[in-house]
């Protein structure tokens, strides 16, 4: 008699260990990247995006509210309406000149004050402030106060001059209506 070929009969174990599919294999040389992987990066990319358009926002003033903005607007509005101007008599002087050639300065100054009433306090104290500006100028050499820079930093120190001239009164800013130097 003559046998019969044997069927190979796989046991359940063994085909579990295999898969059915061989696509799903990994391939060699390739490293597969889980799916809880990819959910992560895109999470944290979608997480960098979000704080950085929420930055933008913030300084952007987005979450600013309207009446904070308002209000803000409203009240630099009342400080402008409060100020009022002071015009300084024309100041003429001499520079400090090394040559033999005289340097002169024209100057037409208002001074901003804070409110009017200030501007009777200050009357009185008029003769000291252009005493301060005299001798101040003259000592001004044309380097001195050419450029911009030149006139940034003669602002500033008679502004200085001044507050110092009135003190306890404030004056907030030193305006140049003309300057003529020649």
């Amino acid at each position: 008699m003559a046998k019969a070929p044997a069927k190979i009969v796989k046991s359940s174990e063994e085909d579990e260990a295999q898969p059915d599919n061989a696509a799903e294999l990994p391939q060699p040389g390739k490293k597969p990247i889980p799916g809880k992987m990819i959910v992560l990066y895109a999470g944290a990319a979608l997480l960098v995006l979000l704080i950085g358009g929420g930055t933008a926002a913030y300084f952007m003033g987005m979450f600013d509210s309207q009446d904070e903005a308002h209000a803000d607007s409203a009240k630099e509005e009342e400080a402008e309406q409060k100020a009022v101007f002071y015009d300084l008599p024309e100041i003429l002087v001499n520079l400090n000149s090394s040559g033999k050639k005289e340097t002169y300065l024209k100057i037409r100054i208002a001074l901003e004050l804070e409110n009017g009433e200030i501007l009777t306090d200050l009357e009185p104290l008029m003769p000291r402030v252009i005493d301060n500006f005299q001798v101040f100028l003259r000592e001004m050499r044309v380097e001195d106060i050419s450029g911009s820079a030149g006139m940034i930093r003669l602002k500033e120190e008679m502004l200085q001059r001044i507050n110092l001239s009135v003190a306890p009164l404030k004056v907030k800013d030193v305006l140049f209506k003309e300057m003529l130097i020649q």
